[in-house]
């Protein structure tokens, strides 16, 4: 059994850690390739280069790479830490040559991708806050807050200044899974962005995953519990900023844990405290994509809790043909929520489908690669339809969306979806 499992574990890491050579362009989503073409209209004239900057906050502990420029490794930091990260899609690639490779699929050759510069702008007090008691009562220590409050006003500027430059409200943050560098988080955020047309401000939260070593995916879950506490501070600041109009989340395997846990208990406070929690935060949609959760933890801490109501739209990508999550599952037990069917509801789940509409499980029918697991970025179809979520906000079975309603919120995606 013990030689079982480390033979599972070895191929789960080697699965999940993905190819190891420098990240291509993703395959152009299908919907530019029907004659309507990439958005460059909607870009702004000073975002239309081969560079994608992209706002991040990580708790990776900072470190020196051989050359003595800064990275962030797999270290755990008790502060969040923000700033910028350049991303560059194709060595002195023009934005017209970069504009004609996102409308086409049969390219000549798909340019690499790679962060050129990590720029640390400032960083938040380390967790936990000092505190003073005074008449028995836990008070956070003066001076830390004023740190704090500090570093937020800094952050809050930094926002602003990027929502302003698109003209579009609203942030999307992107949380990566386990065995994923900082760097490889970065190159896949700054290729949706650039999907999506450049508008909003994209936001990559950066956890310790990318631990080395046989047992690294299990080093990673608890470095996703540690990261809890930071991304709710975080969520919480964000709502705190009233020119942030609205808030979008898309994770991916293991960072799915992280981003429920962390609006979970964040849903918990606010009904406790007597507030509207999707009027108090804001976040408009929780994309899951392969999530690497048990479905019966699933039932019992976010169903249970009823957090549906707490967002605008959360859409549930699955695949059968994910052999990273088919591993896990062997390994875990427990059915994956990325693997989960139709035909795995009971009748009370099916009862509580039935009246909770803005959840949408979406049966992706085709990944086009060997593990299947990463096809939220190179399945042009699945690519499609995250885009049409988040720049059109439209549901499924809507003209936008025309996916195959399967039963309750159950959907399925063809393989041509939206290559018209």
């Amino acid at each position: 059994m013990q030689i079982r499992t480390h033979i599972v574990l070895a191929l789960i890491s080697l699965m999940l850690v993905g190819c190891s050579s420098t990240p291509k362009l993703m395959p152009t989503p299908n919907i530019y390739l029907d004659g309507s073409g990439y958005p460059e209209e909607s870009v702004p004239l000073g975002l239309r280069s081969n560079k994608v900057d992209l706002l991040f906050v990580t708790d990776r502990k900072p470190e020196t790479s051989s050359d003595g420029t800064m990275v962030y490794g797999a270290g755990r930091s008790a502060s969040l830490g923000f700033g910028s990260a350049i991303v560059e899609i194709g060595k002195e690639l023009t934005w017209q040559h970069l504009v004609e490779m996102s409308e086409t699929s049969s390219r000549q050759y798909s340019p690499s991708l790679r962060v050129v510069l990590r720029t640390e702008l400032d960083r938040f007090p380390p967790t936990p806050h000092a505190f003073l008691v005074v008449g028995g009562e836990a008070k956070e220590d003066p001076k830390v807050r004023a740190e704090y409050e500090q570093v937020a006003q800094l952050f809050r500027q930094e926002v602003n200044r990027r929502m302003m430059e698109t003209g579009a409200n609203e942030v999307d943050i992107f949380i990566h899974g386990f065995k994923n560098s900082f760097d490889k988080a970065a190159v896949a955020l700054a290729e949706y962005w650039h999907f999506i047309g450049r508008r909003g401000v994209p936001l990559l939260y950066s956890w310790p995953a990318a631990n080395k070593g046989l047992f690294g995916y299990f080093v990673d879950r608890e470095s996703g519990e540690f990261t809890i506490y930071h991304l709710k501070n975080l969520l919480r600041l964000l709502a705190s900023f009233p020119e942030v109009k609205r808030i979008n989340l898309l994770a991916h395997s293991r960072g799915t844990d992280v981003a429920a846990s962390a609006l979970r208990e964040l849903i918990i406070e606010a009904r406790a405290a007597g507030h509207d929690p999707y009027k108090l935060y804001r976040v408009e949609n929780l994309i899951m994509a392969a999530p690497d959760l048990d479905f019966d933890i699933v039932r019992q801490r976010l169903m249970a809790e009823k957090i549906g109501p707490a967002f605008g739209q959360i859409t549930v990508y699955s695949s059968d043909t994910d052999k990273a999550l088919g591993l896990s599952q062997t390994l875990m037990s427990g059915t994956r929520f990325g693997l989960l069917n139709a035909s795995d509801l009971g009748e009370r789940e099916q009862a509580l489908f039935s009246v909770v509409k803005n959840v949408a499980f979406i049966n992706v029918q085709s990944t086009r690669s060997f593990i299947g697991h990463g096809y939220f970025l190179n399945n042009p179809s699945t690519s499609s339809d995250i885009i049409q979520i988040l720049n059109t906000g439209s549901k499924p079975g809507e003209p936008e969306r025309p996916l195959t309603h399967i039963m309750l919120n159950f959907w399925e995606m063809p393989a041509d979806y939206l290559n018209e």
